[in-house]
This record gives structure tokens, C-alpha cells and sequence, in this order.
């Protein structure tokens, strides 16, 4: 008698071996470790679905499979948080995921994670500008996120040395930033460098705060050499846990209840789940944020809940998880294996119905002995987050201050 996982593997894979051999258009596996993973997936697939199933015959490999009774059950037990697969802090790649997962059910037409989430476009080829806003609670449960406006600047081509695009980026940094600010004239802003500057990755936040106009000292001391203009302006990069021992929330909490500013824009390394929008994508959101929590290593929260004063924050991915790209990969071949199978048979349902959390648990189940959580970064880090930082510190130094230029920025930072 054949072990049911062992005759479904040899079977399908008997089946991807003849379309390897005969098929013109079949997928081509790019590289080992994707089909090493493919093939971990279907194993455990397979055992998953064998438990679950209370009757099947297995006769000359014909299989018959309880398939809509293994799914029912299946759906009942599978109880996960809906974005435990989704490691990223951007709100619009977790809208973007709930597409592409009703798109690979094709069992809806018009797109219900819509409730209470609104999404606009602007911009162009170097600079896109995507608006996610969150209306409702039901658009928080959609998107895992607070209501309130999420807006992501896509430039494929920050991390290059272009001037011109630089000061385009700052500026656009600067409209958005600008549209989320209600600000008196002489308001004071307290901006927060989150992360360990020891990092590289992480260092985003210390950086940017080495490049900000500070000027709260200025207006209490000098108030006479301030031009028009110049807003109260103060920083502080209050490290991490593991350097300082003090939670990063209860430091900024005590410099809020000292300084008393209008507004804090906090500043942090983010997680994205594509690796073309490591150092390239911006994200702006008035709703405060969860330091680590892209990595699963979320701490004290940083909001005008917390604070008592409303919170913008500004990331940068600089970081994917590894569990994460294997499934964005292993995604792109199930999604060839289905357009290249029979829609009738027990693999394409197979397939169909592989739920995405439990995918996302068996591939960081077959990273675990190789590493465990890893998650990657670019090589030429340390370059591009100094561009980086200085382009957001720029946007923030043009939204804070009127009437200022480039050339007043640099004149002040030298």
C-alpha cells in the first residue's frame, strides 16, 4: 500500500517532470532553493490534506480526494491573525496583498476589502505618489492599520546620485508632509530619530536628525537673528532598548511632557515585503507608529494616544524578510502551476485552495535550521542610507521652515 504524501509528490512531480520535458511554455524554476521550497510545500500540503481526509482511494494513481470537505475543516481550524504572512509597515503593500489574494481566488469581482479604505494616485515615472486613507473601523480591519492617511513615494531611482531628483523628492516629501501639518506660526515640532545607530539599517532615524534644521535653542536664545519664518524646531535620537535600557516610548514621553511641543514627526527603518522598494519607497502616515513591529519586534507605541499630541510618521523600508521573498516566490510558481494545469484536477485544487498563512508557516518552517527570522538587506547600505536620510531631513526642513531654500539649508548645516 502506498503512503498516500508519497504518491500525491510523485505523482505531481511525475507530471511537472513530462511538462519539463515536452511543454514549450512551462515555468522554469529559478534555482535550487525554489524548488526545494515547492517541494517542502507540496510534502506538507500533502500530509495536511491525508489527515484531514476520511475516505480516499488510491488505485493505479487515481486519486479521490474529499477536497471540498478537507477545505471546510481546514477553513474551521485555521483560525490566524489574517496578516501573519504580510511582514511589512507599509499600508499599501498590505492593500496590494488583498488584491493579488482575491485575485488568485477569482471567486469575487468587485474588490471587498474596499470598505472604508480609499486609495489615490499622483505623480509620475520618477516620483508615483499612492494615498491610502483608512475611513472606518472596518478599513482598519482590512488593512491591519489605524484609520487615518498613509501615503507612500515610490522612486525607483532614489537611490541614484541625481541632484535633480534629489531636490524633486525633497520637495514632494515636503507637499505631502506639509498637507498633514496643522501648525500655528510659532508651534513647536519635536522630531524623533528612531533606531540604533550602530546599524546601518537602522540607522535611518539618527541620521536624518544629524541633517534637520534645529532651531528651539535659536528662538530662546537669539531670537533676534531668527528670520521670519524659521519654526521652533527640536530632535532628539533617543537609541534603542538593548543601548540605553529605557523603553524608546518612555523617553519620548518624558521629553513631550518637558518640551510641550504641537506636533512629533518620528522618524524610522521600515519592513517591506519587496525588495524593489528597499530604499526607494517613503511612507507618511498621521498615525503615529509601533517601532519594529515590520520585524516582529514591535515596542511602546508612539501616537497621540500614547503622547497626547498628534504623531506623523516617516519610514523607509530598508529591510525584507527572508520567509517573506520565499513566498512572494513560491506565490509566482504556484501561480504558473496553475495556468499551466487542468482546472478539474486534485493538484490545480490543490493549488487553488492552499491557504496563505499556512504557506507562509511552512516556509519559515523550512528556513528555521538554515537561520531562522533572517531578514535582508542591500549591500550598498551605508551609501544610500545617508542620500536617504538627507532627502527625508530635507522634505521636513522645507515643510517646518518658510521661505527657506537649499542653499539656506546647506549654509545652515556647514
Amino acid at each position: 500500500m502506498y503512503n498516500v504524501p508519497s504518491v500525491v509528490i510523485m505523482w505531481h512531480f511525475d507530471m511537472i517532470a513530462r511538462r519539463f520535458a515536452f511543454g514549450k511554455h512551462f515555468l522554469i524554476f529559478a534555482g535550487a532553493n525554489c524548488a526545494i521550497f515547492f517541494w517542502e510545500l507540496i510534502k506538507k500540503r500533502a500530509e495536511y490534506m491525508a489527515a484531514k481526509c476520511r475516505e480516499y482511494e488510491c488505485r493505479n494513481l487515481n486519486l479521490k480526494f474529499h477536497v471540498a470537505e478537507v477545505i471546510s475543516m481546514g477553513m474551521e481550524e485555521l483560525t490566524r491573525d489574517q496578516f501573519k504572512g504580510v511582514r511589512t509597515d507599509l499600508a499599501l503593500e498590505v492593500h496590494e496583498k488583498n488584491q493579488e489574494n482575491i485575485r488568485r481566488s477569482g471567486t469575487a469581482t468587485t474588490y471587498p476589502y474596499a470598505e472604508g479604505v480609499e486609495v489615490t494616485e499622483d505623480g509620475n515615472k520618477d516620483i508615483h505618489v499612492t494615498r491610502v486613507r483608512i475611513t472606518s473601523p472596518a478599513g482598519e480591519k482590512n488593512i491591519g492599520k489605524p484609520m487615518g492617511n498613509y501615503i507612500t513615494l515610490d522612486v525607483p531611482r532614489l537611490k541614484e546620485n541625481d541632484r535633480d531628483l534629489y531636490e524633486m523628492t525633497c520637495r514632494a516629501v515636503a507637499f505631502e508632509l506639509q498637507q498633514l501639518l496643522k501648525l500655528k506660526e510659532n508651534d513647536t515640532v519635536l522630531v524623533v530619530g528612531l533606531g540604533n545607530w550602530n546599524i546601518t539599517p537602522d540607522a535611518l532615524g539618527p541620521k536624518v536628525v544629524s541633517y534637520l534644521m534645529v532651531t528651539r535653542h535659536l528662538h530662546e536664545y537669539l531670537p533676534e537673528q531668527i528670520d521670519d519664518g524659521v519654526r521652533p524646531v527640536c530632535a532628539i535620537a533617543p537609541g534603542v532598548l538593548g543601548l540605553t535600557g529605557i523603553e524608546t516610548s518612555d523617553i519620548v514621553q518624558g521629553v513631550v511632557n518637558q518640551v510641550r511641543p504641537a506636533l512629533v514627526i518620528a522618524i524610522d527603518s521600515l519592513a517591506s515585503r519587496k525588495m524593489n522598494r528597499i530604499n526607494t519607497t517613503i511612507q507618511i502616515a498621521d498615525t503615529g507608529i509601533s517601532p519594529g513591529s515590520g520585524v516582529g519586534n514591535r515596542r511602546g507605541e508612539l501616537s497621540e494616544k500614547t503622547l497626547g499630541v498628534p504623531v506623523i510618521a516617516i519610514g523607509v523600508p530598508t529591510v525584507v524578510d527572508a520567509a517573506t521573498m520565499a513566498n512572494d516566490t513560491i506565490e509566482l510558481v504556484i501561480d504558473s502551476l496553475m495556468a499551466q494545469s487542468d482546472k478539474g484536477s486534485d493538484f490545480y485544487r490543490m493549488l487553488k485552495e492552499m491557504d496563505q498563512n499556512e504557506k507562509y508557516d511552512l516556509i519559515r518552517e523550512v528556513l528555521e535550521p538554515y537561520g531562522g527570522n533572517l531578514v535582508v538587506t542591500p549591500k550598498e547600505m551605508d551609501e544610500v542610507i545617508d542620500r536617504v536620510s538627507k532627502v527625508i531631513a530635507n522634505g521636513i526642513n522645507l515643510a517646518l521652515h518658510r521661505n527657506i531654500g537649499f542653499d539656506d539649508i546647506d549654509r545652515y548645516l556647514q
